[in-house]
């Protein structure tokens, strides 16, 4: 019989975490950890919870333990699979449940995840997106040189309505020609003013937006389709697909999809959606919320299927508390083996 228990974490920020639709100094996720009866080998997912989703630790800690004797009789991955069909628990603490069992399973059969998953093994170093998060303009300058953004291939800028311009302004001049991703976090409500944004930030000189994530609610479809072929910045689906998508859909709206691993609630789904998405013709792209490096070590994992890589969340925790994916010179590194966080 396997043993599961879950502990919530506080992890204060390195700087306020502000987009459009919220802000905060800290977040708590929950760790879940899977052993049997002898307590080796252990496997550890985390659960990043997402307000946007209607998620709190409360919730997932409640969920956890309506789940606690079902979970005990698991055995295999399929009949975890069924477990967690049959109760839906929230997408990030489903994600927490299954890559726990999955690391305990490639620890115990002496495999890589990827192995297990049937996937490609990622890059030893991967380049990685970094995020300025919205502030005012005048903080820009003391942000970029405090966190050497320079050091980053790709920057995301989060922006809203309100300030989205002069934010992008205060940025390039101090990067001019970096190569930037803008994400609204649906903060826009309709397609004119979207391109109403795009066109006043086509005027500042040395602008170069790469790509425009997800700047409308998900659910205003008829709008992407007429923003997909007038924008001049290719359109990514963050907030549109979740745990799932109808990409015959989703190609007519966007030309690239961030997959979340704490979105599509674990690893076997998150690979499904980026092969579908893959298989309609659309870019991939793997990003995280605010995670310490045992996320976004998982995150790592299935890097080898996407192209763009957005996986900054560690960065922002203050005293990262595990280390197992180290950052220089704007790429991660993961550790080969698997993740045991012996000092939770």
């Amino acid at each position: 019989m396997l043993h599961w228990s879950i502990e919530p974490r506080e992890l204060p920020l390195r700087f306020t975490w502000k987009i459009s639709r919220n802000a905060s100094d800290a977040k708590t996720n929950l760790f879940v950890r899977v052993a049997d009866a002898s307590g080796r080998p252990a496997g550890w997912g985390e659960a990043a919870p997402n307000v946007r989703y209607g998620e709190s630790p409360a919730l997932l800690l409640q969920q956890f333990a309506a789940l606690q004797p079902d979970l005990a009789r698991v055995q295999s991955l399929p009949e975890l699979t069924q477990v967690l069909d049959a109760a839906a628990p929230a997408h990030a603490l489903r994600f927490a449940l299954e890559s726990a069992y999955v690391h305990r399973e490639a620890l115990r059969r002496g495999q890589s995840v990827p192995q297990l998953l049937g996937v490609s093994a990622p890059a030893a170093s991967v380049p990685t997106a970094f995020t300025l998060p919205i502030m005012e303009p005048a903080a820009v300058p003391a942000f970029v040189q405090q966190h050497g953004l320079a050091r980053f291939a790709l920057i995301k800028i989060k922006v809203n309505q309100e300030g989205g311009a002069d934010l992008l302004r205060a940025f390039t001049r101090e990067l001019p020609g970096h190569p930037l991703l803008v994400d609204g976090n649906e903060a826009w409500r309709d397609a004119d003013g979207l391109l109403r944004f795009v066109e006043e930030a086509q005027t500042i000189a040395g602008l170069n937006v790469q790509l425009l994530e997800q700047p409308l609610p998900a659910a205003c479809a008829d709008d992407y389709r007429y923003l997909h072929g007038r924008t001049p910045w290719p359109l990514i689906a963050d907030e549109s697909v979740t745990d799932t998508a109808d990409f015959a859909a989703i190609a007519q709206q966007f030309h690239m999809v961030n997959m979340k691993l704490m979105k599509a609630g674990g690893y076997l789904n998150g690979v499904r959606l980026l092969r579908e998405a893959q298989a309609h013709g659309l870019r991939t792209m793997v990003g995280c919320m605010v995670e310490t490096s045992l996320g976004i070590w998982s995150a790592l994992q299935v890097s080898a299927l996407c192209e763009v890589c957005d996986l900054d969340g560690l960065l922002i925790v203050r005293d990262e508390p595990f280390g197992v994916v180290q950052e220089a010179a704007g790429e991660l590194a993961p550790q080969a083996a698997v993740p045991e966080l012996l000092g939770l």
